[in-house]
């Protein structure tokens, strides 16, 4: 008879619990959890669209909950357009979540265009609503109109503007007879399938300020994609190309940042570089291929091959800094400069001339396996001249097939900062850096950041210790 009474209550508890979880929670004290309160997009350009976010509703209760509404505020005319639960639209009633269970809510924005030139802030909400009570998820979103280049053809002389960023998709090409002036601070972002092609010249004319600079970078502006590099091909100076400046540039996160093919129909230089910043490429910095480049005061940093100088050339780099570390994006496996008078062609060697020379520059690297950060290679009998004068650079093995004068070797820049956990890359000269006042005079008058140069002697690298 006992166990016959511990049987009929263990029952009845089994049958309580298991009625129970079948039950709905109707308490406006149910616990509802949403993944996150807000979700916010960064700079997204007008009709492109975004990257798509997501917000998890959970059912914290041990019996099941209604949803009696899930729905966009803005309905369908909202900038905003949500993916309720695997079902598109601006609203969804009556969802049942089993106890403990969830649903996702995606959620994606389009800007249309406006009259808006400046970055404007776009807001929505998603109520979740239950039991007679609700909970709001917060939409943000900085929107921002701009010129939307597809697939364009720039032929004769054309001159962008500053109002506006331009945003280039498919690619854009600059016609053989063509050439493109960029201003000073224009903004240009480019799409995973947009090169820049310069058949003709490229002229960009920024200026000091970080406001006045030009700035190439991908279109993709959110998190965690704003810093990957390989986000766009790069800009393209082929052979017919010539004449071509770059003035207080900002290229990052190319896959290919500047390639120069040559040889040239124009003098030398093919394409003048000064007061560049190429930074986070993650094939090539710089890619020479038989052309002409003349860069002074560039900083060429974290890419997975800083600088290559390929199949011969006409060089002359002039207070740069060519430097990577290791880090969770680009590995440091190759080094900062790599300059040859050949290429592979098949089984075939291709040689051509080559006449590369380096003053007061900086070759470094760290956190990686590379023990040369300098690398030239010779092949064949054709013209070959590469001269490194009053340079630092990192090397177990100096270079042969070199001239080289008043070099500091394997001795620390010191650089400002360096952390590569935040990658964040300060590198101008400490103090009591050994690169201050070990450069020759050149002919150059200013640093990367617009300052006199020199201050007593030259240093070396791109940046002038003030």
């Amino acid at each position: 008879m006992y166990k016959h009474w511990l049987f009929i209550p263990l029952v009845a508890v089994l049958t309580f619990l298991s009625c129970r979880k079948d039950s709905f929670v109707t308490s406006a004290d149910a616990v509802v959890r949403l993944s996150t309160d807000t979700l916010f997009f960064d700079t997204v350009f007008v009709s492109t669209g975004s990257v798509t976010q997501v917000v998890k509703i959970i059912n914290g209760n041990d019996q099941k909950l209604r949803l009696s509404d899930v729905k966009l505020m803005g309905g369908s005319q909202s900038y905003f357009s949500i993916n309720i639960d695997g079902a598109a639209g601006p609203q969804r009633q009556g969802l049942d979540l089993e106890a403990g269970d969830s649903i996702y809510v995606f959620v994606a924005i389009t800007i249309r265009p406006g009259a808006v030139n400046l970055p404007f802030i776009v807001q929505d909400s998603i109520q979740v609503a239950f039991n007679g009570v609700s909970k709001y998820i917060q939409l943000r979103a900085w929107g921002q109109n701009a010129h939307f280049l597809r697939n364009e053809v720039i032929r004769g002389n054309v001159t962008w503007d500053n109002t506006l960023p331009y945003v280039i998709l498919g690619g854009l090409r600059v016609d053989t007879t063509a050439r493109l002036t960029i201003p000073q601070g224009c903004r240009v972002y480019l799409h995973a399938d947009a090169p820049l092609l310069v058949d003709g010249t490229l002229e960009v004319a920024g200026s000091k300020d970080s406001g006045s600079r030009v700035i190439f970078q991908s279109d993709r502006l959110d998190d965690p994609y704003r810093g990957f590099p390989g986000s766009w091909p790069g800009i393209y100076f082929r052979q017919t190309s010539t004449g071509n400046k770059l003035q207080y540039a900002v290229i990052k996160n190319a896959y290919q940042a500047v390639v120069v093919e040559g040889p040239s129909a124009g003098s030398f230089p093919q394409l003048s570089m000064e007061q560049c910043i190429i930074d986070n490429s993650y094939d090539a910095g710089i890619l020479g291929a038989g052309g002409s480049i003349q860069s002074s005061n560039c900083l060429i940093s974290n890419c997975g091959k800083n600088i290559v100088l390929s199949y011969g050339g006409h060089y002359q780099f002039i207070h740069c800094t060519a430097a990577s570390w290791g880090n969770d994006l680009i590995a440091h496996t190759q080094p900062v400069l790599s300059v040859s008078n050949y290429v592979l062609q098949g089984s075939s060697i291709l040689t051509s001339d080559l006449t590369a020379d380096f003053i007061n520059c900086i070759f470094w690297g760290n956190s990686g396996n590379v023990d040369d950060e300098v690398q030239v290679s010779k092949q064949g009998a054709t013209a070959f001249h590469v001269g490194f004068s009053n340079c630092c650079w990192k090397v177990k093995n100096s270079p042969a097939n070199v001239t080289a004068s008043n070099m500091i070797v394997n001795i620390d820049p010191m650089f400002d900062s360096v952390n590569n956990v935040r990658r964040y890359y300060d590198l101008h000269l400490k103090a009591s850096s050994p690169m201050i006042d070990k450069g020759m005079d050149a002919g150059v008058t200013l640093d990367l950041d617009g300052n006199p140069r020199p201050v007593g002697l030259p240093d070396l690298g791109c940046y002038e210790h003030q």
